[in-house]
């Protein structure tokens, strides 16, 4: 990867509910710094842009972000010229459509909180992509993973999907290790259990083999 510029993002967005609260996930980003780290060791200029705050893999860029409007404005932004995009993170499908400009009192009783769908920020991507750029979507499923990869990599223009069942107790978040199938429009490829910086290289040797 000498030469080419590499975009990867990482870890769950944070949908503000009010000052202390908000709508999450389980992502802790270690598959999508596992991926920058992997792409680094292959020599690519890397730009990781997170919502977490792990040790940075050495000389690789880092841009902080939080939500998911703040990660499609990031992502988009350096995605403009890179010939790589990999799109790891965990970003919420849905945000609150109000924000509270206080903490939202357990006394005042139950909340009902109005829920908007955020951008989805793989299909821009794939709507957009410049011709040669390979963009590689996650998914984390829970039943029919593979189906459900090769459905995103349709709707969504990518060229290869790493699915991965999260209910799997060696893949999923928080775990050193990821068991997954790379999806692309040749077949999909089911990988032993192996550490999350193997699984980006295994990424990375099929976006190459994909590119041609």
């Amino acid at each position: 990867l000498a030469g080419r510029k590499v975009v990867v993002s990482a870890g769950g967005t944070r949908e503000p509910i009010d000052p202390v609260r908000f709508i999450g996930n389980r992502s802790t980003g270690k598959q999508g710094y596992a991926l920058a780290r992997a792409a680094r060791l292959r020599g690519a200029d890397v730009t990781l842009v997170s919502t977490v705050s792990l040790p940075p893999p050495p000389g690789v860029e880092i841009v902080a972000v939080t939500t998911a409007a703040e990660m499609l404005d990031a992502v988009t932004s350096a995605a403009a010229d890179a010939d790589i995009v990999v799109m790891a993170a965990a970003v919420a499908d849905f945000r609150p459509t109000e924000v509270a400009t206080g903490k939202i009192k357990k006394s005042g009783g139950i909340p009902e909180i109005g829920l908007e769908r955020t951008v989805d920020i793989l299909a821009t991507l794939g709507e957009h992509k410049p011709a040669g750029q390979m963009l590689v979507g996650f998914a984390a499923e829970t039943s029919d993973v593979e189906r459900s990869a090769r459905d995103k990599l349709e709707r969504k223009n990518a060229d290869l999907i790493v699915a991965n069942d999260v209910g799997s107790p060696d893949a999923g978040f928080a775990l050193d290790t990821n068991t997954v199938t790379l999806v692309t429009t040749d077949g999909a490829d089911r990988l032993r259990s192996m550490s999350k910086l193997d699984v980006g290289h295994a990424v990375f040797d099929a976006v190459v083999s994909v590119a041609g």
